[in-house]
């Protein structure tokens, strides 16, 4: 499997070092589906600018990446390219390992549960074999590297290709068990952007279930291992703050950065929910609004981990879709890290049921981001409606699609667990509603 990799990661360089040195380059910088005022290529460029002037790069309005981003590329601006390059590089093959030793382990449970009689006889088509497996951790790569949304990320130099690195060497560190990087990763996920504070809790349910741990609020281990992980997670955030004041000799960037996110100053037009509705919202409303919109992030975090906490790996890709559908500032480059696991359930498709319509209103979206965005701002023959319009659409679909697979993959814990073909008490053929 390691020619593959190889060659794939080779191709997706050279695609993006080809359109590196093309003349789209500063046209999809601009773009504002793939860059937001929080990982614009041009506010890190002025943020560089103000440090070495000897100003804080957080003096205005301009720069609100943290500090860690700005002093990194303080050393390589000059291999900025490269930089990003290497960030989806290294994306790829944490998501590809992580992959790989996440179907190792439902191999040897579903093994497990065959030999134990778990599975009633008639869904033994449901099981998944090896050889439909083998191909999933490249699919994945494939996946992540050949995504016209990762290229695109990549190529206008957006930060949030790194965030996805980061995010992706912590699933890495979780899946192989490593309690002390998984907490590491997250605390610099978390400083990075607030949102993937959610992923603790499936970070926490798949460590306890690696170490036999009973998710029981009556066992001492239970609250132990708890206070372990958030001991670790908290210290390694703490130490990433105070060295982020370290390095800039003031507290200026916590206002900046987590204060612009959670407050939504900026209202540039973007691919998220946000824009439209507070640039159109009355002020003496907008706090209340800004906390309810806030919300919708977390609050999926518990109900989905009552429902998912024998899955871990899934509530993951859950929580990561939950977080681009409704941050403050979403770029397509998120869209890509949730979208990059659709292959480790394709033993899925055959429960779900609205595949077909959800792929294409995501393609056409895609499609007419940019031609209602000119017939906006350059023609002037429509209007921001027009432009939100399309914005919810490509919401509303990403919502669908999270939901189906949501659907399809209870349908099929409930049918290894029932039986695939249910009958009803007078020998008929059943319904099966899930609710």
């Amino acid at each position: 499997m390691a020619a593959p990799l190889t060659l794939l990661l080779l191709v997706a360089v050279t695609i993006r070092a080809a359109l590196f040195r093309s003349c789209l380059t500063d046209l999809i910088a601009e773009r504002v589906e793939v860059v937001s005022p929080l990982t614009a290529w041009k506010r890190v460029v002025e943020g560089l600018a103000l440090l070495d002037l000897g100003v804080s790069p957080y003096s205005g309005d301009v720069f609100h990446e943290t500090p860690l981003i700005i002093y990194l590329f303080h050393f390589v601006v000059d291999y900025a390219e490269v930089t990003f390059m290497l960030a989806d590089v290294i994306t790829a093959v944490a998501l590809y390992m992580a992959v790989k030793d996440y179907n190792k382990q439902v191999f040897r449970k579903q093994k497990f549960a065959l030999e134990a009689d778990r599975y009633p006889l008639d869904c033994l088509e449901l099981i998944r074999s090896p050889k439909e497996m083998y191909y999933i951790p490249l699919k994945v790569a494939m996946f992540y590297l050949l995504n016209p949304f990762t290229i695109l990320s990549c190529v206008a130099k957006s930060t949030c290709g790194l965030n996805n690195a980061v995010i992706a060497l912590f699933i890495l560190s979780t899946i192989r068990g490593n309690v002390l990087l998984s907490a590491v990763f997250l605390s610099l996920s978390t400083y990075q952007s607030i949102y993937p504070l959610t992923l603790c809790a499936p970070a926490l349910l798949y460590l306890m279930q690696r170490q036999y741990i009973p998710v029981n609020f009556r066992r001492a281990s239970f609250w132990w291992f708890i206070t372990e992980y958030a001991f670790m997670y908290l210290g390694s955030l703490s130490v990433i703050v105070c060295l982020s004041f370290f390095l800039l000799g003031s507290w200026d960037y916590l206002p900046s950065v987590y204060g612009f996110i959670l407050s939504v100053p900026d209202l540039t037009p973007n691919i998220g929910l946000f824009w439209y509705f507070f640039a159109e919202m009355f002020e003496h409303f907008r706090l209340f609004f800004l906390c309810v919109f806030q919300i919708n992030v977390f609050f999926y975090t518990i109900p989905l981990s009552i429902k998912l906490k024998e899955h871990p790996v899934f509530l993951i890709f859950m929580q990561l879709a939950v977080i681009s559908i409704f941050k403050s500032y979403p770029t397509v480059g998120d869209i890509a890290l949730y979208m990059s696991f659709l292959p480790v359930w394709s033993h899925l498709h055959r429960f779900l049921r609205n595949i077909f319509l959800v792929s294409c209103v995501l393609l056409a979206c895609s499609a007419l981001f940019p031609v209602l965005w000119h017939l906006w701002i350059y023609a002037g023959s429509a209007n921001s409606n027009f432009y939100y319009a399309i914005t919810l659409l490509f919401n509303v679909a990403q919502i669908l699609l999270v939901s189906d697979y949501f659907y399809a993959f209870l349908r099929r814990e409930h049918h290894l667990t029932y039986g695939l073909y249910l009958k009803r008490k007078d020998g008929s053929e059943a319904t099966l509603i899930l609710k």
